[in-house]
């Protein structure tokens, strides 16, 4: 149970949708005032207790009549790129997220409205700048989450106080459609594609596909994470590439973390992977080419992948479109969409899926359903099977 706070007689704190904490206080004059910086920039912190310090120092000037008010933010207003960089550093954000936000504002909002002052920026500005923002037409996502990271710094603004309303209102501006039509390998471009890759990556391309996981997922995957007897992986970890070399983290989601069992007819090959490249438990199984020790980049992978692809004439094909192969051949069984996000590892979407569970089992007749493809057999889904023999049952009683 939480510890309840004690009752506060001077100022408030208030925690803000970031975790940290704001304080303001009722000045000698009547007016109120919110946690600053000398240089007026807005001032959080990191716990409550933190916060209530702060005020206990602003109390204190108060009875000892050496209170002075703030000077006025206008004649050192609060910039843009002040406010984002304050904003920035607050955010417990990933490696990755943290970079990529760093270089949107870098590149394409710090640029027009970095040295403006926050209260300045209108709605009309924000409009001009969106409709010149990255005219690319090959680059929507891009556009959409610069925009929305724009809106979400002004959101936070509104709710320290710091502004009044929020200038991004254009429609629609933080949603991106998809361009690039993704077309899953068939299964006979991707025999021709695992037969013109390496041998070392063989296995990688089949898991992909297979077991619809993702590069960062397979290159963290050690010896331990694999169950040979049951032919199940656990996808634990992942690996990011940052600036300051590749890291290993945690799955997005909770659901990120979960069993995939592996199809049959691709346990032999992930046994002579093992055995001929793989010792100990915590060996990786597909570590750099040349240090057993360190994961793999993306860039020795892609090199090896451009070539096996054009092979199969799909120089279109990613690598990470391999998921999507995996998620069409798993529902080609009948797997419903809540076993689907189970084995792909997905949380969404909407938030009543969040409450719906792949049945247990179900993960492993969908290999076994899986293997079936490669055979030639007929796979008849499993919501059918069921009921067919629910009706031989009906019959029989």
């Amino acid at each position: 149970m939480a510890r309840k706070r004690p009752k506060r007689y001077f100022g408030s704190v208030r925690e803000l949708p970031s975790g940290r904490f704001q304080a303001r206080y009722q000045g000698p004059d009547g007016r109120t005032y919110n946690a600053r910086t000398p240089e007026g920039r807005p001032l959080t912190f990191d716990t409550y207790g933190d916060a209530d310090a702060w005020l206990s120092l602003r109390r204190s000037e108060i009875l000892r009549g050496a209170w002075l008010p703030p000077k006025e933010t206008e004649q050192n207003p609060l910039t843009l790129r002040q406010y984002a960089t304050a904003w920035l550093e607050d955010r417990d954000l990933a490696d990755t997220t943290r970079e990529h936000y760093e270089q949107l504002l870098t590149d394409y909002i710090l640029p027009t409205f970095g040295d403006s002052p926050v209260t300045s920026i209108k709605p009309a500005a924000v409009r001009e700048w969106h409709t010149k923002l990255l005219r690319d037409p090959d680059r929507p996502t891009t556009r959409a989450h610069t925009y929305g990271l724009l809106r979400t710094i002004f959101n936070t603004a509104i709710s320290e106080e710091v502004v009044d309303a929020n200038p991004c209102r254009v429609r629609g501006a933080g949603q991106a459609k998809r361009v690039k039509h993704i077309r899953p390998a068939s299964l006979a471009e991707l025999e021709t594609i695992v037969t013109a890759i390496p041998a070392r990556y063989k296995v990688m391309v089949m898991l992909a596909a297979w077991c619809a996981l993702r590069f960062g997922e397979l290159s963290e995957l050690r010896r331990s994470d694999v169950d040979v007897t049951n032919g199940v992986l656990y996808v634990r970890r992942g690996v990011v590439s940052t600036k300051t070399g590749m890291k290993v983290k945690d799955p997005k989601s909770d659901a990120g973390k979960r069993p995939v069992n592996i199809p049959p007819h691709l346990l032999p090959m992930v046994k002579d992977h093992l055995r001929d490249n793989v010792a100990g438990r915590s060996d990786l199984l597909f570590p750099s080419a040349g240090d057993p020790a360190k994961h793999m980049q993306g860039s020795a992978l892609y090199k090896v992948w451009s070539r096996a692809r054009k092979a199969a004439s799909r120089e279109d094909l990613r690598f990470h479109d391999l998921r999507h192969t995996g998620a069409v051949l798993a529902a080609s069984t009948g797997a419903t969409l809540a076993e689907l996000m189970a084995r792909l590892g997905h949380s969404t979407p909407g938030a009543a899926m969040r409450y719906q569970h792949a049945a247990k089992g179900r993960d492993k007749e969908i290999a076994g359903l899986l293997s079936k493809l490669v055979d030639g057999e007929k796979v008849v889904p499993m919501d059918k099977d069921a009921r067919t023999r629910k009706r031989k049952g009906d019959q029989s009683a």
